[in-house]
């Protein structure tokens, strides 16, 4: 009988469609945990929100402005999010503080955060669910007057 690596060759060679397919689904694989942890650490709970909340986080909503004057965290800024590609020039004093982003579901927040911390923003945050998430949670919401 040939030692293994040989007939791991053997194996690879009779089966090039196979062992192609296998190399694919560990590369997508490896791509996906590493996004799934990438995006991970930039979510916080509502509880670490509230908390950096009273360290002095700027809180940006980007959902629509609809939805923002229907209720928003207390304290939340309203940014449109094609402006976010500008928020390096218009929160330039936040950079080195804790930003955190909301949307919906935080989805779009997650593609926001990575637009701030491509800026330069050294700790920004999704909220992980999104407003959603606040919610359901029963957490206190305030409305635009």
């Amino acid at each position: 009988m040939p030692p293994p690596m040989e007939r791991l060759i053997q194996y690879v060679t009779h089966h090039p469609v196979l062992a192609g397919a296998v190399v694919i689904a560990l590369v997508v694989v490896a791509v996906f945990e590493s996004r799934l942890r990438s995006t991970g650490h930039s979510a916080i709970s509502s509880q670490d929100l509230i908390r950096l909340m009273n360290q002095g986080a700027l809180v940006l909503d980007i959902r629509k402005p609809e939805e923002f004057a229907a209720g928003h965290v207390n304290g939340a800024k309203h940014l449109d999010s094609e402006k976010i590609l500008s928020a390096g020039d218009s929160f330039k004093r936040f950079k080195d503080k804790p930003v955190i982003v909301i949307c919906d579901s935080g989805s779009l927040a997650a593609a926001a955060q990575r637009q701030l911390t491509n800026q330069g923003f050294t700790k920004a945050f999704t909220l992980r669910g999104g407003f959603s998430g606040w919610r359901a949670e029963n957490l206190p919401v305030a409305k635009a007057a």
